[in-house]
Formats: structure tokens, sequence, C-alpha cells
């Protein structure tokens, strides 16, 4: 059975992860440009920004089509529509089970973590133990440090696919892979959480010893895509990151000026811990890179304004990455309808833009 994976940039380290997990168990997932390049089975994985541009490829390809993803774990039954079957959630066990059961022409549809059109989905009943499954093989991908995260930010997929509890991988299978890198690169919800048992608080000893432990090569941590929480960047860990990294950056999710909204959409910290955190990187030397989201539904005008003012203070040592909200499917947001920004901030974004010290798209509604 000749199993192909539709090549998709912005899935680039799930096919790392994947091909990993399935050539363990005997099953290489030749990347392809479409599903016209043959095969017995064809592989996507797709956010929900994506989805919208492979439906009609999905629908039409010869093959049996296996789709996962952010998008199909969030919207299985929409997706099973129009694809053969629907990996829901994590998939590096329950892809090569439906793999082994579709050569072996088995009833594939009743696999736990497994939709398919017209079946009774059974959950998946397994967590991915990280340790079990190496970040990438020849295939190369970011090196993940841990899954899952406990927080309920309202816009926030993550919690959907991962769990809300925190699973790291050992800090041995980390040293081992970055060694394989010259510039070594890291994915996880909060670098800063690495280690920690209820993943809310810093372990700064678990990640001195992690940071310490790396080969004497590029170590990028708390950069994306490793990005970090505000509350995290105490004293202590924005240190480790000047002492054992390469990055003269660090990269924290701020959100919101505001602290109704903050309080709103879960985030589960305060504005002041933006500033705290600012202030901490400018002291220890490291340029904050700081995510703001504009658009949420419940922000009054007056809340938008607040977030123009730390989008301003962060630029005054830092650079402001601004998205526009997306409302994702599988989280509290979905469904809502963004708030337009307000003229007189979408100008002054523009302006300090100009400038280079805000980036990202602020205009696009979906």
């Amino acid at each position: 059975m000749r199993t192909t994976w539709r090549f998709i940039a912005a899935a680039r380290n799930s096919y790392a992860a994947l091909y990993a997990a399935s050539e363990k168990y005997g099953y290489i997932l030749e990347p392809v440009d479409s599903p016209a390049d043959g095969g017995d089975v064809i592989c996507y994985s797709l956010n929900s920004l994506d989805y919208p541009k492979y439906v009609d490829e999905i629908r039409s390809a010869k093959q049996i089509t296996i789709v996962g993803g952010p998008h199909p774990s969030a919207c299985p039954e929409e997706v099973s529509e129009i694809a053969d079957y629907v990996v829901v959630g994590e998939g590096e066990r329950t892809l090569p089970r439906l793999l082994a059961a579709l050569e072996a022409g088995e009833d594939a549809s009743k696999i736990p973590g497994v939709a398919s059109r017209g079946s009774v989905f059974v959950p998946i009943d397994h967590a991915v133990r990280l340790d079990a499954f190496p970040s990438f093989s020849r295939m190369k991908g970011y090196i993940e440090l841990s899954r899952g995260c406990p927080f309920s930010c309202a816009y926030c997929q993550t919690p959907c696919l991962h769990g809300r509890r925190m699973r790291h991988r050992s800090r041995e299978a980390i040293v081992s892979m970055a060694e394989k890198y010259q510039d070594a690169r890291f994915v996880t919800p909060n670098a800063f959480a690495y280690g920690s048992a209820n993943g809310r608080v810093p372990d700064v000893e678990k990640l001195r010893r992690l940071l310490s432990s790396m080969p004497k090569n590029n170590i990028y941590f708390g950069t994306f895509p490793s990005e970090v929480r505000p509350e995290f960047v105490i004293q202590e860990t924005a240190e480790l990151v000047t002492e054992f990294c390469s990055n003269t950056k660090l990269h924290f999710g701020a959100q919101s000026g505001s602290d109704s909204v903050l309080s709103k959409m879960g985030r589960g910290h305060t504005v002041a811990d933006v500033y705290s955190a600012l202030e901490i990187c400018k002291k220890v030397g490291l340029t904050p890179v700081v995510d703001v989201i504009f658009g949420f539904p419940f922000a009054s005008d007056e809340d938008e304004e607040a977030t123009l003012s730390l989008v301003s203070d962060v630029t005054r040592y830092g650079t402001a990455h601004v998205h526009y909200l997306t409302p994702l499917p599988g989280t509290p947001l979905a469904g809502s309808t963004p708030r337009d920004i307000l003229p007189e901030v979408d100008k002054r974004l523009g302006q300090l833009a100009l400038s280079g010290r805000v980036t990202g798209y602020w205009h696009d509604k979906f």
C-alpha cells in the first residue's frame, strides 16, 4: 500500500512528527504536491485557514483520503462529508493504526479517534507519551518540548487538540534531538513551562538543567515558535535565556491591554504582568516581541484604546506583533463576530508599522 502525504507548508511540523511516528510502524508518508501524483492513500493536516483551499481537492481525490489537524479535530462531522477518514486529536498512534487497518482490509471506522461518514465516532483512547515518538526523523521539524495547556484562552485551539494537562518530553530526548541541528528551535505552548508539574508556574531548576545540558550550538528558546507567557517572564527565567541561548529576543503574548478583556477571554494573567515582563526584558538585555489581538467581540472602545496604548509602550524598546481575531472552531469564541477596529487605532497601527515597530495583520477578518 503506497501512502502519501499532501505537502502543505503550514503543516510542515505536523508532517515531520507524523512521518517519524508512521515510519516507526513501517509506513512511509511520501510527500506529494497533489492527489494526481498517485498512491493508494493520501493524508492531509489542515488548520482552519487552509481548510477551505483543499475541500474540492479532497472531495475529488481518487485515493483513500485521511484528514487531520486542528480544523478536522474541531469539526469532524463537517470534514467527514468530504474525506474518507478524519483523525481527531493527536495522530502519532491513531494514524498508524488506521493505516494498518486499511492495509488489512479491516473496518477502520471503529478505531478510537477516527471519524468517518455514517459511523459512530469512538473518542481517542490514549494520550501520546512524547518520548515514545521523536519530533522528526528524515523529515526535519522543530523539537517539541511539551504538549497541552492548563489555561483556557477563548481564542485558542490547543486544549481542544492536546488537552489541558501538560506533558513534557524528557531532557535526554530533547538534548539528543538538539544535537542534530546547528540552530535548534523548539515548539511548545509555553517554553518557560517546561518541566512544570501543573504548567501554571515555572520550574526554574528544571529549565536550568535542560538549557545547561544543551549542545554547544545555537539554541533559540523563548522565541518563535517556542513563545512564553508574560507572567512566566521573571528575572530567573529571562537570565537563563541570556546565559544559555543564542536569541536576543523574547516572544510572549499579551493579547490585550485591558484587564477586563483578559478576564473575559480567560487569559489567566493581567496587564501588570505584561509590563513586568517588559521591564525584565529591558533589565536583562532581551528585546521583547509581544503578540496582541484586536477584534474581541466583548471589547469596548476604551478596551481597544488601552490595547493601543500597550502597543505604543511595547514599541519603545521592542516590537508588537498585531493580529485580528479569528474565531476558530472548537474554541469558546467559535461563531462569534469580531468587532471592527476603531479608525484612529487602525491609523496609529499603520504609522507604527511604517516605522517597523509593529508587524502582523489586523485587517483580515478570517
